[in-house]
């Protein structure tokens, strides 16, 4: 018999109206922003499956464009997104799109676009009760949750990085939540997320990010 939490009967606290619409949306661009950096000069929404038929309706452009300037989904700001992000100069366009079969029903691809360097996107999945899954990063799947604090982790394949990240983890304690690596065939370049239990401290993150065995790290408080 499956076991279910309160969370999961009532749902996350939000601006509504609706859990997988709403805060979930609000959630995939909270984290895309985390991932891809506040310094853009605009960003897209490209609305796949039920969120491309049902956004307006439930409120998923607010919460996406409330998401993509940092707030949680309980936050009252969301229901004025759309005005805020003008008198504030957030540049935005929300469209829909089909990313392909492969895609949760509720998905968006986040693009953030700059001045300085190329494009960045990012695909998240609201997957019901405000939880979400981020499945795509520029081109390379992932797969973690934003629920726990989050390394992602890019180099070139090589024996030891998994061990070598382990070890300075297990070595004060932490617990790993979850791990996925995925390796690009051509470039032989592997993508690892680490999704972890507790925040990583500033010490070990300067150990970890800094370490010249990563072409990009990153982490990814909540």
């Amino acid at each position: 018999m499956a076991e279910y939490s309160a969370f999961d009967v009532l749902g996350p606290i939000m601006i509504g109206p609706s859990s997988s619409h709403t805060a979930g949306a609000c959630r995939i661009a909270r984290t895309a922003l985390k991932i891809c950096g506040s310094d853009f000069t605009k960003v897209e929404f490209l609305l796949h499956g039920s969120f491309a038929l049902t956004y307006k309706g439930h409120g998923t452009d607010k919460a996406l464009v409330g998401g993509i300037m940092g707030y949680e989904p309980d936050d009252e700001r969301i229901r004025s997104s759309f005005e805020i992000a003008h008198d504030t100069g957030v540049n935005y366009e929300i469209k829909t799109t089909d990313l392909g079969e492969i895609y949760h029903p509720n998905s968006v691809k986040v693009v953030f676009h700059f001045d300085y360097k190329d494009d960045e996107y990012v695909i998240g999945s609201s997957i019901g009760g405000g939880a979400i899954i981020i499945v795509n990063i520029n081109g390379m799947p992932v797969e973690f949750r934003g629920m726990f604090p989050t390394l992602l982790l890019k180099y070139h394949e090589q024996q030891g990085v998994i061990a070598y990240v382990s070890s300075i983890l297990t070595s004060d304690k932490y617990n790993i939540e979850s791990i996925n690596t995925d390796k690009n065939p051509l470039t032989e370049i592997v993508t690892l997320t680490l999704e972890i239990d507790r925040a990583l401290t500033q010490d070990l993150q300067d150990k970890i990010l800094t370490s010249d065995k990563f072409i990009t790290a990153k982490y990814l408080g909540v």
